[in-house]
């Protein structure tokens, strides 16, 4: 089975009245340059901070995505920097890139229960974008990095304080996300899983390791088109 392009079996949903969505590269296709223009920026903001060379930047702003879930925690880990103001820094992007999407908006009112936007990005990044979309007013609240103490996912914690801040209960969830590792708390926590992938991967600059674990138990199923999956969801076709 293609799981990028299948249709979900609408009973393995059926008990779903909680709807999670991660934001960046998950609710606007990782095609469009708008977290690339983020990726830019974060190099920039340490390249301002300690003085490094774009390559030597670089490099660590992955290290530390890699090894503390956000750039923004292994800066604050290791440098101690004001959280504040590295997200305004990054968040200072041209969002006319993104474009209404019409269908995507029509799939996620028609969900049954609340929806939420759980997001290692802050609200007026959230709000902005999803504005840009055209689906801010479909979502009950959305939940950030701030929310969660400046934790990101994956870490345990993060999941446990969004599920109690909402009153979300996990075996009623579902988990719509572009990273794997993301998936891991939400499946342990009983939440069905769903990894968002890019309809062509050719096109698409990532870390590699990003998509590790794409193809284990924890991701339930896989879809490189939201709008179509969330349909399939609710009514079957």
């Amino acid at each position: 089975m293609n799981a990028r392009t299948s249709l979900p079996d609408p009973s393995a949903f059926a008990h779903v009245s909680e709807w999670v969505f991660d934001l960046d590269n998950t609710l606007y296709p990782r095609q469009v340059d708008l977290f690339a223009q983020i990726d830019r920026k974060m190099t920039a903001f340490i390249r301002t901070l300690l003085g490094l060379d774009h390559d030597a930047a670089r490099a660590l702003q992955k290290q530390y995505y890699r090894d503390h879930g956000t750039t923004l925690q292994g800066l604050m880990v290791n440098h101690g920097i004001d959280a504040n103001a590295f997200l305004q820094a990054v968040h200072d992007i041209d969002y006319t890139v993104l474009k209404p999407d019409p269908d995507l908006a029509d799939a996620i009112r028609a969900l049954p229960g609340r929806k939420f936007i759980f997001t290692n990005g802050d609200v007026p990044h959230a709000e902005r974008t999803a504005r840009a979309l055209g689906i801010l007013d479909h979502f009950d609240d959305i939940f950030d990095i701030v929310a969660a103490g400046l934790t990101p996912k994956p870490a345990a914690s993060t999941y446990e304080k969004f599920l109690s801040r909402h009153g979300v209960h996990a075996d009623r969830a579902a988990m719509f996300e572009d990273l794997p590792r993301n998936l891991l708390v939400p499946h342990a926590l009983g939440m069905r899983t769903v990894l968002i992938v890019p309809n062509n991967m050719d096109t698409v600059v990532s870390e590699i390791w990003e998509q590790e674990g794409a193809e284990e138990q924890h991701v339930h199923h896989m879809t490189d088109d939201l709008a179509a999956f969330l349909r399939g969801a609710v009514s079957g076709a």
